[in-house]
């Protein structure tokens, strides 16, 4: 058990989250600026807008990264309003790096 956590530290957990955000998310900068924060954290993904006016983020990365991410976007950009959040499976094969979608 002690050889377990000592690999669990060696190697930071990858942690995958899908989330889809709804209220005001498009036309106010919002995937260029989830982009800056992926970027900024080191995470991998994607982030685009689904024709419903909402957003779909899908982020992986070690897994304090990815909780920093989710509650920086809880509140989005300056003009932007998050009025919910909504867990979804995250996708499979990622891009490495941070991309917009389109």
């Amino acid at each position: 058990m002690i050889s377990n956590d000592a690999h669990h530290h060696a190697s930071p957990e990858v942690a995958r989250r899908g989330v889809v955000l709804r209220g005001r998310v498009q036309g106010v900068g919002f995937r260029w600026w989830t982009r800056e924060i992926a970027v900024e954290l080191s995470l991998r993904g994607t982030v685009r807008n689904l024709p419903d006016g909402s957003v779909e983020i899908h982020v992986a990365g070690p897994a304090h990264g990815v909780d920093t991410f989710i509650e920086r976007i809880r509140t989005g950009p300056l003009h932007a309003r998050v009025v919910s959040l909504e867990e979804t499976p995250c996708r499979k094969g990622l891009p490495e790096g941070f991309q917009i979608a389109r």
